[in-house]
């Protein structure tokens, strides 16, 4: 998002309510999908992740595809967008290429966000035994997808 920020692409989706509201249409219905999916599933009695699988290699729970939603979250989230639009501006030294400063900033926000990643995947590994459990994941899941679906139903709602 940071790198749309820096070409622009945010600023005029910024600008143009129509686009905006297009956006933030599409990113709603997709969190509402997600937590939809994750309730449904849950409450389907569907098999969670197997135990034996690697986080590498499974399905929704791997490393992939983990990345490919939280893109995805994240491109379709116009508050991403407005965030960086309202923040990278002022930190941008008159004179400095907007683009090159801007993705400059992108990386540092990105390097101190992985500390704290890094701490919630250490509290993940040290309550392993208990997260690999069918009904520990099924009560994450319909917590996860209740607030996902709580989300973009406000997302929907706002202005």
């Amino acid at each position: 998002m940071g790198a749309f920020t820096s070409l622009g692409v945010t600023a005029l989706l910024t600008a143009s309510h129509l686009a905006h509201t297009e956006l933030r249409w599409i990113g709603a219905a997709y969190l509402i999908w997600m937590g939809f999916r994750m309730l449904r599933d849950t409450f389907r009695g569907l098999p969670t992740a197997d135990a034996d699988d690697s986080p590498l290699t499974a399905g929704a729970d791997s490393v992939t595809g983990g990345w490919r939603q939280g893109t995805l979250t994240n491109l379709l989230n116009p508050k991403m967008g407005a965030f960086y639009v309202a923040v990278l501006p002022q930190f941008i030294p008159p004179g400095a290429g907007h683009f090159t400063m801007g993705l400059l900033l992108t990386t540092v926000h990105i390097v101190i966000g992985l500390p704290w990643s890094a701490v919630l995947i250490g509290f993940a590994r040290v309550l392993k035994g208990w997260l690999r459990k069918p009904r520990a994941r099924r009560l994450l899941d319909r917590i996860t997808g209740t607030v996902i679906g709580v989300f973009g139903i406000r997302l929907a709602l706002s202005n």
